[in-house]
């Protein structure tokens, strides 16, 4: 946590969370000057949050004092006035760190514990039956199913090998269904004698970044997964971000074996429970899921560099989520944005009888869009989520988003607020009109200058509305 600097008798705290720039050049900037920094993760040491922002009066990280003389955020630790700076070293340098100085955690946390999961009790039979020669082909029509079976032939094959009734071996078909084992292609989704043709997830032909194998561990939580591959991402993160936190060495990340534990993790996306997820649950889990995607994306596609790459990208980079492919798209605009229709799309991504339309909120979320990351320079910073106090997170997410100029800046001179095109491209989950936006934004800004300007700006009266480009340039130090 602390640097080695012997000559200094104080310390300079920086409450920071990881992948944000700001906390990056802010840290960039004190070791630049020499001086001894106390490093405290806001992610990790979450119970020291509220007491922070009654400090601060700011949820938005970094957060620096030096000793307990509170500096402000990296904007004003880097606009310091030479001499005052010069004073502030001194104070490090000649004074020991005060008992009124901010708390920092204890040294030598202990990291979370490696998740883990039990075996299924149908694992092994998932594995007889893959070489039992009952998955096969299976024509409907003009079409041909590969590496399918039907509800017959797999209670056919229940009844000889495990010497159960007919009765048994449906519930048991049944089972393996309820447990994500296996998905319907053609008819009902109950798993039970009949043509329906069922296949098992491994073999589901589509792109699922997490497919080519079934997860062999038992239904799990999503919460318990979600802070599991959390913690993978926060590893990744702090290994992989440029000094500046805005670039992500990708090429270094597809090396990692912590990446190479993410996607094994990943795996078991496949066997979430995802009905009974709160709506503080469901924020974090497919917020935190979306941004780990879009990495696992961009490792395995690379970045897309045109129009027409992106569309295929957010379109078809996908996960096997509780036995159901999920795109990006279907995240961000059926599950997130309660199924409205998203950026350029003719129609929702779910229909009504959509078995993923169960999991959609009920009503857009607003704050989601400075939670997602997509990859490009112009997206927020990469954050994670968790259940636990998720509006206030997303909150925190909207004010730095709104603090930085790549998301609102003020022209007074001309009567003009300029907004990043997120707020153009989803006007409608802000108001759909130039006041509601303009409200929104006010609403969801810190105490600032900035926020001091908007309002003598709309208190005025017709305030202009327009929108900063917009820098889809990858995020990546190649």
């Amino acid at each position: 946590m602390f640097d080695n600097y012997t000559s200094m008798k104080g310390r300079v705290t920086v409450y920071s969370v990881p992948g944000c720039p700001h906390c990056i050049q802010a840290k960039t900037t004190l070791s630049k000057l020499g001086l001894p920094v106390c490093d405290v993760d806001l992610n990790k040491h979450r119970e020291l949050q509220t007491h922070v922002k009654e400090l601060t009066g700011r949820s938005t990280v970094p957060q620096i004092f030096f000793n307990n003389v509170y500096v402000g955020n990296n904007e004003d630790l880097q606009n310091l006035d030479p001499d005052h700076l010069e004073r502030l070293v001194l104070l490090i340098r000649e004074h020991p760190v005060p008992l009124d100085a901010p708390p920092v955690p204890e040294e030598n946390s202990p990291d979370p514990e490696e998740f883990k999961c039990e075996r299924d009790a149908y694992a092994d039979m998932i594995e007889e039956l893959k070489r039992s020669g009952v998955i096969g082909s299976h024509r409907r029509g003009l079409r041909v199913y590969r590496n399918s079976f039907t509800g017959t032939e797999l209670v056919d094959w229940l009844c000889k090998e495990k010497g159960v009734d007919r009765k048994e071996a449906g519930e048991i078909a049944q089972s393996l269904t309820v447990r994500k084992h296996l998905n319907p292609v053609t008819g009902q989704r109950q798993c039970n004698e009949g043509s329906t043709i069922f296949r098992l997830l491994e073999h589901v032909p589509n792109a699922a970044l997490n497919s080519g194998e079934t997860a062999a561990c038992s239904p799990i939580k999503a919460c318990d997964l979600s802070e599991a591959l959390r913690n993978q991402i926060l590893k990744l993160y702090s290994d992989h971000l440029s000094k500046d936190g805005k670039t992500v060495d990708y090429k270094a990340m597809s090396q990692s074996l912590y990446f190479e534990r993410y996607c094994e993790l990943a795996v078991k996306l496949q066997r979430v429970e995802l009905l009974s997820l709160s709506r503080e649950e469901k924020l974090a889990f497919f917020i935190n899921i979306y941004n780990s995607l879009v990495i696992h994306g961009n490792l395995h596609l690379g970045f897309p560099k045109n129009l027409w790459q992106r569309y295929r990208f957010f379109n078809y980079v996908s996960y096997l989520i509780g036995g159901e492919v999920f795109t990006l798209q279907d995240i961000e605009n059926g599950v997130l944005r309660g199924n409205r229709k998203g950026v350029a799309q003719l129609l929702k991504p779910f229909s009504k009888n959509d078995p993923r339309l169960q999991v959609a909120l009920p009503d857009v979320e607003p704050l989601i869009h400075f939670a997602l990351n997509c990859g490009a320079k112009g997206c927020p910073p990469i954050k994670t989520y968790t259940p636990q106090d998720i509006d206030s997170q997303l909150c925190a997410a909207a004010e730095a988003f709104l603090e930085n100029d790549d998301g609102c800046m003020i022209d007074s001179g001309r009567r003009e607020v300029k907004l990043s095109q997120i707020f153009k491209w989803y006007k409608a989950d802000f108001g759909g009109t130039d006041e509601k936006l303009l409200n929104w934004v006010f609403d969801h800004m810190g105490a600032s200058r900035k926020k001091r300007s908007l309002q003598a700006l709309m208190s005025q009266g017709n305030t202009k509305v327009s929108y900063l480009p917009y820098d889809w340039s990858t995020n990546s130090t190649d």
